[in-house]
């Protein structure tokens, strides 16, 4: 299972590596905004349920409360970003863009900034685990059988 989980984290680095393609992609595409990032809020729900199973398959698997943790943070983290979206909008709601707008926006970057850090904290955590349990299972040798 530990396994399991360090595949998932490995996944969800690269979906937010990804998520940093898309939007520079999307933000000088020629194509109206809402369909230049389409594929940046697809992948972004993607994200937010990835987060949640690498949260709970840590929780199912009793890894340690600090890794189990940092996964309901991403997810949390993950869901904020569309909420980010919809506050910035609200601010430039006469269809003109604000000022108040553009700064709670670039919240949006931040944000993902600091998923990326706890992906890749996600990432080494649940890495060292499996290499831990796989290491024990080595040293523990083949199972003998009683005579």
């Amino acid at each position: 299972m530990r396994r399991t989980i360090a595949a998932l984290a490995a996944v969800l680095m690269l979906a937010v590596v990804v998520q940093f393609f898309l939007a520079g992609s999307g933000a000088f595409d020629t194509a109206p905004t809402d369909e230049a990032f389409r594929p940046h809020r697809a992948l972004g729900y993607m994200v937010v349920l990835l987060a949640v199973v690498t949260t709970l398959a840590a929780a199912v698997a009793r890894v340690s409360g600090r890794l189990i943790g940092m996964s309901g943070l991403l997810a949390g983290l993950a869901v904020a970003q569309p909420l980010i979206a919809v506050v910035a909008k609200a601010f430039g709601d006469t269809g003109d863009t604000s000022t108040a707008g553009q700064l709670v926006f670039g919240l949006h970057a931040v944000n993902g900034l600091v998923m990326m850090g706890v992906a890749g904290r996600i990432l080494r955590e649940a890495r060292g685990l499996a290499n831990s349990s796989a290491s024990t299972d080595r040293s523990a040798g083949p199972a003998r059988s009683a005579p």
